[in-house]
């Protein structure tokens, strides 16, 4: 198969992939509470990870783990809960636009934090994104009255949190292999991911006697090991077989997806939030656009 080809089937795999995962926690969450299934995440990402990856850890200086630790906390921990939390009050598809904030952040947090400058096309997709994040949160409170749209800034916060973590990799793990960071983090956060589930009292009866834990638990299962694990190497190879400008375009596909399960689950849009997702698309389009 050749490249162009190659390039275009990773993508659509990737897209496919990373736009079921939010689906997938909301189907986990009929059987698990938030924080059962952001540790169970945590956990079992970690695992698989240390299997395959262990190996690449010798290689980490002992002055990167204090980044490494960083990017884990930011980039995986966290998120991990704020995302379950989120879904318990708003619909799947809409986390998944909302999630697309992470270029718009990356970019401010850029300039703030780390001295990295933008170009004035890439602030007007800022401002855009942000305008269509507004209209998107607005319209869905009107439209779903009976969810708590404030949840959706426990999304936005991970967004932040997200690009946080792309921007310490840049400025300080450029020198580590993605597999030795992906691995490193997850060794530090699997130790507190441990620690949650015990004290969610998830080992109990109750919990294990609840009718939708066992499907609850192939959805996590399902969830850490395509959408966590294996979408890491798949991006990776992606970004290696074509162009970092190319493998970021998965960020308007998913979405897609997402609204596909999320319309075959029963949730409701109307015009005005699909008008605002597509408007945070073309914010982050224009945020991400080279210029010729």
């Amino acid at each position: 198969m050749g490249k162009i080809n190659k390039k275009w089937l990773y993508l659509l795999i990737l897209s496919v992939i990373w736009g079921s995962s939010f689906i997938l926690i909301k189907k986990s969450l009929l059987g698990l509470s938030p924080f059962q299934l952001g540790a169970l995440r945590t956990i079992i990402t970690g695992l698989l990870l240390f299997t395959v990856g262990y190996k690449s850890l010798k290689g980490i200086e002992a002055s990167a783990w204090k980044w490494i630790a960083a990017s884990g906390f930011l980039g995986s921990f966290i998120p991990a809960f704020l995302f379950a939390i989120a879904e318990t009050e708003i619909d799947s598809a809409i986390t998944s636009v909302l999630n697309s904030l992470v270029p718009l952040n990356a970019i401010l947090l850029g300039l703030a934090i780390f001295k990295i400058g933008f170009t004035k096309q890439q602030l007007v997709g800022v401002i855009i994104g942000f305008i269509g994040t507004c209209i998107l949160i607005l319209s869905g409170a009107n439209l779903n009255p009976e969810q708590n749209y404030l949840y959706a800034g426990f999304v936005i916060l991970s967004t932040v949190m997200y690009a946080l973590n792309v921007n310490i990799i840049k400025a300080h793990l450029q020198h580590v292999k993605p597999l030795g960071i992906a691995t490193g983090n997850y060794v530090i956060i699997i130790i507190p991911a441990i620690i949650i589930l015990i004290a969610t009292d998830f080992f109990s009866e109750r919990t294990f006697e609840h009718p939708e834990f066992k499907m609850a638990m192939v959805y996590v299962a399902v969830l850490s090991l395509f959408g966590t694990a294996l979408a890491k190497v798949l991006f990776n190879t992606l970004v290696q077989i074509s162009t970092p400008v190319f493998a970021s375009s998965v960020t308007y596909i998913m979405p897609i997806v997402a609204f596909g399960w999320g319309v075959l689950d029963g949730e409701t849009f109307g015009l005005l939030q699909l008008t605002a997702s597509a408007i945070i698309l073309l914010g982050v389009y224009l945020a991400n656009k080279k210029r010729s």
